[in-house]
């Protein structure tokens, strides 16, 4: 079951598609990061500024250094000494969609654990924007019932894997990581 899900999601992201997706936090609507037209169409289903820049996902430290310039020691602490998931604001980003990039050259990655998104990340071989599943400025649905039929209709496919699950997601810390070694705490 889960090898077949993954297989139609890479025939998806391939295409330039879209994805209702499981993540290892709450629903996420993604596609493939590289590809400039798939993150634009995100920011048209959830109405959303592109000045407001999405989080991506990759499988391991060795994708996300082919994404950001520079891996300050402390974002390795925080992702091994995290208890719950957590995205990291880092500076520097590159070989992404140029539309996914905040004005001050920084992307936000999340180096997942949930099984889905680490075997359809690996499979795929680049990293994949997750946003959670609403309309910009409403809440992200803590699961699969709550994602507004208007979501649902506009991704080019729904992954079935999960959609029964009734335990509540929440959203992962977001930590910004600054070149000199410190950090932000953006949202616990």
């Amino acid at each position: 079951m889960l090898q077949k899900e993954i297989e139609k999601v890479l025939d998806v992201l391939k295409r330039g598609g879209t994805i209702l997706y499981p993540t290892d936090t709450v629903w996420g609507i993604g596609c493939d990061a590289t590809n400039g037209a798939a993150v634009d169409h995100i920011y048209a289903i959830k109405q959303r500024n592109e000045t407001r820049s999405m989080l991506v996902l990759v499988d391991g430290f060795d994708m996300l250094a082919q994404y950001v310039e520079d891996i300050p020691d402390i974002a390795l602490q925080l992702n091994k000494e995290a208890a719950k998931p957590v995205s990291i604001i880092y500076p520097g980003a590159k070989n992404l969609a140029v539309n996914l990039v905040a004005e001050d050259a920084s992307i936000g990655i999340r180096i997942v654990r949930d099984t889905f998104c680490v075997q359809l990340i690996k499979a795929f071989g680049k990293p994949v924007v997750s946003t959670s599943a609403n309309i910009s400025g409403e809440s992200a649905p803590g699961i699969f019932d709550e994602i507004p039929d208007e979501i649902r209709k506009a991704v080019d496919y729904t992954v079935s894997w999960r959609q029964d699950d009734r335990q509540r997601a929440t959203a992962s810390s977001i930590i910004k990581v600054h070149v000199d070694g410190t950090y932000s705490v953006l949202r616990s």
